[in-house]
């Protein structure tokens, strides 16, 4: 009845996300797809708690991580959909990490 999914897709890149769902859609197959947001949200001047990133030109920035999962059984099927198609999957361990924990873990796996 329940079967472990493995991650397939995970990463800060929404276009491509809905290009793999959509294959893998197509090709039949049950997925678990979504998105959520791990940004630490910067605090404004005025204690809003609104990020002033949002205030830009081009307004409020896609900073969700988008995620695909699988069950394990039909992982092959899923890479195979995938590969036919022309796409290419990621699965990015660090897209929750803000830009300084990414820093330095980078740091410390150089030393």
């Amino acid at each position: 009845m329940f079967e472990k999914k493995t991650e397939i897709y995970k990463k800060k890149d929404r276009e491509t996300w809905q290009q793999l769902t959509d294959v893998l859609k197509a090709g039949g197959l049950k997925i678990s797809a979504g998105h959520y947001f791990a940004d630490v949200v910067a605090c404004g001047g005025c204690g809003a708690k609104l990020d002033p990133r949002n205030f830009g030109a081009k307004g409020a920035a896609d900073r969700d991580v988008y995620y695909i999962r699988v069950k394990e059984t039909d992982r092959d099927a899923a890479l195979k959909l995938i590969h036919e198609a022309g796409l290419v999957t990621v699965v990015d361990e660090d897209a929750a990490l803000d830009a300084a924990q990414r820093l330095r873990k980078r740091e410390e796996a150089e030393k």
